[in-house]
């Protein structure tokens, strides 16, 4: 069972409608929208739709609060809310595809000034119920399932591969997304196809690893390596797919440093792996996780920002 995501702050001009392991979704105070559906009972991961009509407008709000293994940590990193909003604000721009931001208006409540640089106006979607997984690199997960498989997801791959290899070629290996306290589960894409329909599994496979490229690309150009990453994606009203939630951040992707891995440190990275590793050897899974140190969370909060800058070439947030 997850822990219990910390209370979110009281925006003016804004109701809070839900909360996830580390964002805060709310809709304006006017809007007559229904109450999101219990924690037990909405996706965690549909962070996008908290429950608004279809392309109602909602603001998205990162908080500092940082998850692994199921749970949510205290302390937070700090900074990280408007680092990872501000990446994934880069991104959408870096990419030729639809996405859920939606320009500020006269129509809508200002964006609060203390939560602006970690803050989205976006419109509600109808979420699939699909984390679009794309890997380029034979790690985390996929690591262990290859060991005893050979394959990921269903999808077969070379025999003597290693930890952190670069795939012959990017791989679509989609998870089911499971409800708020239940574990996500990998799929192969013929049950994505039972979920979501063939056309739009298709459809969605083919945007992962379009995006991917892309991505991946732009990472190379700026000594970074997208080892792997998740996309979400919703429909409008129209029935177009659109790009959603976070994308291509530090807590969606596995990012490595290029010059490390090339001199054979493989996967040395830009994500909260720090945070992971500490806890794997602090804690036996049970009960409470216990507080992280100062270092870790110093430690971890640099790598965001280093990540950030080298993306962007410009000043990462700070607090």
């Amino acid at each position: 069972m997850t822990s219990t995501p910390a209370t979110a702050v009281d925006l003016p001009g804004w109701r809070h409608v839900y909360s996830g392991k580390v964002r805060d979704l709310y809709v304006p105070s006017t809007d007559q929208a229904p109450k999101t559906p219990e924690a037990s009972e909405a996706p965690e991961a549909s962070e996008a739709d908290g429950g608004a009509p279809a392309d109602g407008a909602m603001l998205i709000v990162a908080s500092d609060r940082v998850s692994a293994f199921d749970h949510v940590l205290e302390p937070g990193i700090h900074g990280k809310g408007a680092v990872l909003t501000q990446l994934s604000r880069w991104w959408f721009d870096q990419l030729a595809v639809p996405d859920h931001r939606v320009a500020e208006t006269g129509a809508l409540p200002p964006v609060p000034a203390d939560v602006s640089e970690r803050a989205m106006i976006v419109r509600s979607l109808d979420m699939f119920p699909v984390e679009c997984v794309v890997r380029g690199y034979l790690s985390g997960s996929g690591w262990k399932e290859y060991q005893t498989t050979q394959s990921v997801c269903g999808v077969a791959l070379p025999a003597g591969l290693a930890d952190g290899d670069r795939l012959p070629t990017p791989i679509y290996t989609p998870a089911y997304k499971a409800p708020l306290g239940e574990h996500d589960e990998n799929i192969t894409f013929e049950r994505t196809v039972e979920l979501v329909g063939a056309d739009a599994a298709e459809a969605l496979r083919d945007l992962s690893l379009s995006v991917y490229a892309r991505a991946a690309a732009v990472a190379e150009s700026h000594g970074v390596i997208l080892a792997d990453t998740k996309f979400e994606f919703g429909r409008d009203t129209s029935g177009e797919i659109v790009l959603a939630d976070e994308v291509l951040t530090s807590d969606s992707s596995r990012y490595w440093d290029a010059a490390e891995y090339a001199a054979g440190r493989r996967g040395v990275s830009f994500d909260k792996q720090i945070v992971r590793d500490w806890l794997a050897a602090n804690w036996d899974g049970s009960g409470v996780p216990p507080r992280l140190p100062h270092e870790i969370v110093e430690r971890t909060a640099a790598r965001y920002r280093e990540l950030f800058e080298l993306l962007t070439s410009t000043p990462a947030p700070r607090d």
